[in-house]
């Protein structure tokens, strides 16, 4: 029967796994092969993607994925691998009751292991560099904070970090440690892993610090496998220990690094725990050049195993001069060639002869295992991990954490209750930031400005300053930069409840119940994800792009994105709010939210059914367990964007201020000019002004501030303060509540800053990033238009 068949609670036994390309072997990569036991855990709300339990682990798929794959039925008691019946000799609990753990060191101690080969020290002078691997959401940019005092942003869900990041090991001058994307394996999928296998491949780093989930230690080791065969000196990071005990269970360390051939060491990386000896090791094998002691992990006895074993070493055999001279990993190669890996062929450079000697002997290698050649060798990789963690794991009782995932997620992503779950979190959020707390802050933060602002004042009439000096100070500088600090605590309450989100592992539940609406429109429920990072910032969320595997949904997501509105328009939105609808402002701030995510779904109707005509990619994701948001992790974030609106509002918005300040103050001959209409300013918001008259907001003022919103927009408030001179009755010369509504939406919806565009810029390319600020003022005018012929026709 197909995978897609099982119902609730039910097991089976993969037979065969279907597919092609990439996508097969990324099930592969996930441990879905032949042998082994996957059960049905849930259904989305729609009935679609369906969660999975597999190898102690949760992943997602769509019902046609699961189509591909065929499966025999099993019952609770069948065995991971069919032909396995021996009985895990390590039990939790003895009769009694009582946990019966094996002796282990404690966090930290040290286990032994066998060097393989070791090279020519390392100088005290030389550069030691490290690449921190591991698989997606197992804690390595917590690790990397832990390494180098860093204050790298943490999440609880996949594909946080999509970039590289450097950074010294405290205390220890002339070495890096690079902090990579998560990766499931040396076969990247997505763009992000590229960045990694590249990093390996091409940089060679002194030496691998592979970060491991202690309380997902099966599929984790898959990746470890592959690190392994690249032979460079590895110390392996046990994470998240505490938890493994804390569950009644442990993990041997001596055996495992007698598996293994590497360090073995436990840690807790958000306590800080067993880092330093992790560092000790780390710095210990790459600076005395001790490769792993290990590399050969198949059974040259087993049916299965034994046909791989012969079929591996006889290519080393066949390509060890070429990969010697290459400087590719003879073992790693034959493994990628196995695959059937082209890159790593055409780094080769084998001869015709050659290349077909290799195809023989992978062919003759099927013809033994009964298997194609990617399901054999995944096969023969999750075969050694079920065989060392029978040996080293004693497994943990089921987890509070898991347990208590179980129980959130009936209601977050249950078939009546996610989607009214989600519309009331984001209600609340809105609420909280808009009309309670955000607003209550917004006011007292407004008193302190002002007063700072009239003392400014009155200091400067009292020591008779130049009067054109004093309109700078405090019509430009003051008031321009005041504006925009206004609205520092609406931020940081949205981003406090936005980490909360992303730190619980939320994100990840929402793309997993929003999957089936965004297939519609053309998408995958991953990009949601970048979406909803969007509402903070369209930066980090463009960059999140990087975790889809196919490039359509990529560029179909970037070009999406910017209509997610990000908090920088918040100033916008609770100038006019407090102006106009002082008695609405949450309503009018969440209908504006739900505008900017209704314009996007029509947008990407138009996408799909134009330029980027396809299907969207399948949908497989592993939903992490619940946790407690950190404290640290949420002071951070909000730290840090709160750093940065404090930077930019004395950087981009000082110096905009002075600018519009200036050519508002002066003419052409720079002559201070008695009236702002015979400024240069307004002669150049005259030349554009014209286009905004049909909106109902051709004053050239209006005008101006649309242009400095480019460069930020909160720049938008700072340039409309200086040239209404910050009241509302000033705005009410230029605007009615049409009007106001109609600006509002053409803010939503317009071209996003700057940084935004050279975001795109460097994902896409130029002309992309051109063309996205074209077509969003294009959908920004269209849109705004009809809002207004709307009102126009109800008022």
């Amino acid at each position: 029967m197909k995978l897609s068949e099982l119902k609730q609670s039910q097991s089976g036994i993969i037979s065969v796994v279907g597919g092609e390309g990439n996508l097969r072997g990324h099930f592969l990569d996930m441990g879905i092969i032949p042998g082994t036991k996957i059960t049905y855990v849930k259904a989305a709300p729609m009935g679609d993607p369906i969660e999975y339990r597999i190898w102690g682990y949760e992943l997602t798929l769509r019902l046609e994925d699961a189509q591909k794959i065929e499966i025999n039925m099993c019952n609770e008691n069948d065995n991971r691998f069919l032909d396995d019946k021996e009985e895990n000799l390590h039990k939790n609990y003895t009769e009694s009751g009582k946990e019966k753990l094996s002796h282990h060191p404690g966090l930290g101690e040290m286990g032994i292991y066998h060097v393989k080969q070791r090279g020519e020290e390392l100088k005290d002078d030389e550069l030691i560099t490290f690449g921190l691997a591991g698989n997606q959401n197992c804690g390595k940019t917590t690790l990397f904070n832990q390494l180098t005092g860093s204050n790298q942003h943490v999440g609880n869900f996949p594909g946080v970090t999509v970039d590289r990041k450097d950074g010294q090991i405290r205390k220890h001058e002339n070495t890096l440690v690079t902090d990579l994307p998560g990766i499931y394996s040396m076969s990247p999928y997505t763009s992000e892993e590229i960045v990694t296998r590249d990093f390996f491949l091409n940089d060679r780093p002194r030496g691998i610090i592979n970060i491991v989930d202690a309380t997902n230690f099966e599929r984790n080791m898959y990746l470890t496998m592959q690190l392994i065969e690249l032979n460079i000196p590895m110390v392996l990071a046990l994470n998240m220990m505490d938890e493994v005990h804390k569950n009644g269970g442990t993990i041997k360390i001596n055996e495992l690094e007698e598996a293994l051939g590497i360090p073995v060491v436990p840690i807790s990386a958000a306590k800080n725990e067993g880092i330093d000896e992790l560092i000790d090791h780390a710095i210990h094998v790459a600076k005395y050049r001790e490769r792993p002691g290990r590399m050969d992990f198949c059974d040259a006895n087993g049916e299965d195993s034994g046909a791989m074993h012969r079929c591996l070493h006889s290519i080393m055999h066949l390509i060890e001069d070429h990969a010697h001279k290459k400087e590719i990993p003879t073992r790693f190669a034959a493994s990628k060639l196995v695959e059937g890996d082209d890159e790593v062929l055409k780094k080769l450079e084998l001869d015709q002869n050659e290349k077909e000697t290799l195809e023989h002997i992978i062919l003759q290698m099927e013809n033994e295992s009964g298997l194609d050649r990617v399901a054999a060798l995944a096969k023969m990789r999750f075969t050694f991990i079920d065989k060392i963690c029978k040996a080293t794991v004693v497994e943990p009782k089921q987890s509070v954490e898991h347990i208590r995932s179980q129980k959130i997620d009936k209601v977050l992503t249950g078939k009546y209750t996610a989607i009214p779950s989600f519309v009331a979190i984001m209600a609340f959020i809105f609420w909280m930031t808009f009309g309670v707390v955000g607003a209550w802050l917004s006011n007292l933060m407004e008193i302190a400005i002002d007063f700072v602002t009239n003392a400014c004042d009155k200091a400067l009439i009292s020591i008779q300053v130049n009067e054109v000096l004093r309109s700078l100070v405090v019509d430009g500088i003051l008031t321009g930069v005041g504006s925009v600090l206004n609205f520092l605590p609406i931020i940081v309450i949205l981003f406090f409840f936005l980490s909360l989100l992303e730190d619980s592992g939320y994100m990840a539940r929402v793309a997993f119940v929003m999957d089936k609406l965004l297939r519609k429109i053309g998408l995958s429920g991953r990009s949601f994800v970048p979406m909803i990072i969007g509402f903070g910032c369209s930066v980090p969320a463009i960059m999140a792009t990087r975790t889809l595997p196919s490039e359509r949904d990529r560029k179909m997501t970037i070009m999406l994105t910017p209509f997610m509105s990000c908090s920088a328009k918040l100033p916008i939105y609770a100038m006019f709010t407090a102006a106009f609808f002082p008695r609405y402002g949450a309503l009018v701030m969440t209908a504006l939210y739900f505008t900017g995510i209704i314009v996007a779904i029509i947008y990407a109707l138009i996408l799909n059914h134009t330029k980027f005509k396809g299907e969207p990619v399948p949908f497989v994701m592993e939903l992490p367990n619940y946790r407690l948001p950190g404290i640290k992790n949420v002071g951070r974030l909000i730290w840090d964007k709160a750093k940065d609106f404090i930077t930019r509002a004395f950087t981009i918005i000082f110096l905009a201020s002075i600018i519009i300040w200036f050519l508002q103050t002066f003419d052409l001959k720079l002559n201070v000019v008695e009236d702002s209409k015979d400024s240069i300013l307004a002669l150049v918001g005259s030349i554009i002004s014209p286009i905004f008259k049909p909106l109902g907001f051709g004053n050239w003022k209006i005008s101006t501030a649309l242009i400095t919103g480019f460069t930020a927009k909160e720049s938008v408030v700072s340039t409309l303060t200086v040239l209404f001179g910050g009241t509302n009755i000033a705005l009410y010369t230029a605007f009615d509540t049409t009007t106001a509504i109609v600006f509002l939406v053409f803010t939503l919806l317009y071209t996003p800053c700057v940084a935004a565009i050279a975001s795109v810029k460097r994902e896409l390319g130029g002309n992309w990033a051109a063309m996205i600020v074209v077509l969003q003022c294009v959908v920004a005018w269209i849109v705004a238009f009809i809002v207004k012929m709307l009102l126009t026709v109800i008022v």
